[in-house]
């Protein structure tokens, strides 16, 4: 293993991940419908960022319920979605509510069962921070995508964990189980030992619960305060690439 990799690599396994999304399967929707808007905003910001085109072919990995495969074909009908996911668990959730999803399992992200140049977007919602080895995930994702292929990639930043534990003591849900979140500079800097070039990076969900117009004023104060400590409390951090 090379220095950077080992200096970004967690110190959990990727089979310490799929456990507890197992673990908490069950739940896992009903957790996220408690935070509704919050939860659904990553897909209709991904869909945007994403520029699909017709016939496109799409890796969502994570997929979780395989919420976002609906949103991507409300959004291009043509588009060949491949939903990845780590847990067996989350697998039959999906395979239950939406048994059109095309679905893959995948056991580690370290090294992915896809070919060379295979997908023109490449979808990652909230999975860096859970990766024991991001380095090698980044680099698969550049392997199986094409050339110019667009990545949209979503992660909570490092000042996310305390809110965080904050809200799982109060109010429970599925948690996050093995996890790092991820300082801006970071992912950053491993996009550039990976290869992708960054084309933006927005900080979003600067209130992320609560009445209508204080969520909507905290987005109104973060969109004004991009590349800010300020816009680094955004919960919901976004980062679109392209493979160079």
């Amino acid at each position: 293993m090379n220095q950077s990799s080992r200096w970004h690599r967690n110190d959990w396994t990727d089979t310490d991940v799929a456990r507890h999304w197992d673990s908490v399967a069950s739940i896992y929707i009903d957790a996220n419908d408690r935070v509704h808007g919050t939860h659904v905003q990553r897909f209709k910001k991904s869909v945007q960022y994403l520029k699909l085109d017709a016939h496109c072919r799409v890796l969502n990995i994570t997929s979780r319920d395989c919420e976002a495969d609906e949103y991507i074909r409300c959004a291009c009908p043509t588009a060949q979605v491949v939903n990845a996911e780590i847990s067996q668990g989350l697998i039959a959730v999906a395979s239950n509510i939406r048994p059109q999803a095309k679905q893959v399992k995948i056991d580690t992200y370290s090294k992915l069962s896809f070919l060379d140049g295979q997908f023109d977007r490449v979808l990652s919602l909230e999975t860096l921070e859970h990766v024991a080895e991001p380095i090698k995930f980044l680099r698969e994702l550049y392997r199986v995508s094409t050339n110019k292929a667009v990545m949209v990639l979503s992660c909570p930043p490092a000042t996310c964990e305390l809110s965080y534990r904050v809200y799982t003591r109060l109010f429970g849900g599925h948690g996050e189980g093995p996890h790092r979140f991820l300082a801006s500079k970071e992912v950053k800097k491993m996009f550039q030992k990976t290869g992708w070039k960054l084309l933006l990076h927005e900080g979003t969900l600067l209130v992320p619960i609560g009445p209508r117009f204080l969520r909507e004023l905290g987005e109104k104060i973060i969109k004004r305060c991009q590349n800010t400590l300020i816009s680094e409390l955004g919960i919901r951090q976004f980062y679109v690439c392209r493979k160079s």
